[in-house]
């Protein structure tokens, strides 16, 4: 097995991995603390019409994480270490670091394409109250899109809300829908969730009846299962949760990709345990 221990440590692939993105996340924080660099800007993966887009993005953003949520980082790495050191250990390192790279650049991809289709609809809404702005559409617009409106936009809604004849009010409406949508477009995707979920999903078809612990609520469960659920949740949390900062669709790109890698392959075995 490539020298390693079939279930023993952690293989180098994995380590490698994990090791790379605690580096860049050391160096996220420094360059922007010292700096004012912002790395999570230029790596992260912004959408293919955005004048941001670099190709070396759909590589790099899988190596990149929220600097202010340390949950992102851990739950990710956690998850590749778990999963990903027996998937290694089976596959060999070529084939894994073929696996992950292929479900983090298919997840992105994926991710884009759904992007696309979100953003011609949410070009179309914010044209349409530029025809009739009122502030109800627009109150409307913004518990949809900004769960939590704070400072400045708080603030003008309760102005606007007060005085919502006012031709300067209105006018500004117009101007913050199509800022949230420059945002929104020029925003870049970050996080190896893409690759993990992949990874999840390939530990899933390679191991089905393997016993997992879930944390809540601590019962076990086989892994096929917990696939299954994860997939559900992600397709119901894109579909339901268009204005969320979390990829939804990115995950489920990585799941789509590593299946049907996985059935490229034809492994001898689909089920090692």
């Amino acid at each position: 097995m490539n020298g390693f221990n079939k279930f023993g440590g952690t293989p180098p692939a994995v380590k490698n991995i994990i090791f790379i993105n605690v580096i860049m996340l050391l160096a996220t924080i420094v360059l922007s603390s010292q700096f004012k660099i912002d790395l999570n800007d230029i790596l992260g993966a912004h959408f293919f019409q955005s004048e941001h887009f670099k190709l070396h993005q759909l590589v790099t953003y899988m190596f990149m994480h929220d600097t202010t949520n340390m949950f992102h980082i851990f739950f990710n790495m956690f998850a590749l270490w778990m999963f990903g050191k027996v998937l290694e250990s089976v596959w060999g390192t070529k084939r894994f670091l073929i696996y992950y790279f292929v479900t983090g650049v298919g997840a992105i991809a994926f991710n884009m394409l759904v992007q696309y289709f979100e953003l011609s609809h949410l070009s179309g809404i914010i044209d349409a109250y530029a025809q009739n702005p009122n502030f109800v559409t627009f109150n409307s617009f913004i518990n949809k899109h900004i769960s939590e409106p704070s400072g400045a936009l708080s603030s003008f809604i309760n102005q606007f809300s007060a005085d919502e004849k006012n031709p300067k009010y209105i006018s500004d409406s117009i101007l913050i829908l199509h800022q949230y949508y420059f945002d929104v477009f020029n925003s870049p995707t970050i996080g190896a969730s893409g690759a993990v979920f992949g990874i999840l999903l390939a530990f899933g078809m390679l191991f089905p009846n393997t016993e997992l612990m879930l944390i809540f609520p601590p019962i076990p469960i086989k892994a096929k299962w917990v696939v299954i659920g994860y997939g559900a949740i992600e397709l119901y949390s894109g579909v339901t949760q268009s204005g969320s900062n979390i990829a939804h669709f990115a995950h489920l790109g990585g799941m789509v990709f590593g299946f049907f890698l996985i059935k490229y392959w034809k492994a001898d075995r689909k089920t090692f345990y």
